[in-house]
């Protein structure tokens, strides 16, 4: 992917934050079916900062290895104002 298909892509599903930045979630990119590892690459060399999970718990349940595997990766990605 080229630098505008991947800046169109995070403007298309970011989110306002309150400190006027963008805020943007890893499941939705990985969603788009968009390169991934080209938008996160993207998003940390225009100063974007991973948002860690609160809870690093194991998690019980069906679903709890799963969830506890994925404990470890940022789910959002926070983009400073003025990116976008």
């Amino acid at each position: 992917m080229d630098d505008d298909a991947i800046l169109a892509l995070v403007a298309r599903l970011a989110r306002p934050t309150s400190a006027g930045g963008q805020v943007i979630e890893r499941a939705a990119i990985m969603a788009a079916g968009a390169d991934g590892r080209a938008v996160l690459a993207w998003i940390l060399d225009h100063d974007g900062k991973p948002e860690q999970s609160a809870s690093t718990t194991r998690k019980r349940g069906l679903h709890g290895p799963r969830l506890a595997d994925a404990a470890g990766e940022p789910q959002r990605f926070v983009l400073p104002a003025g990116v976008l």
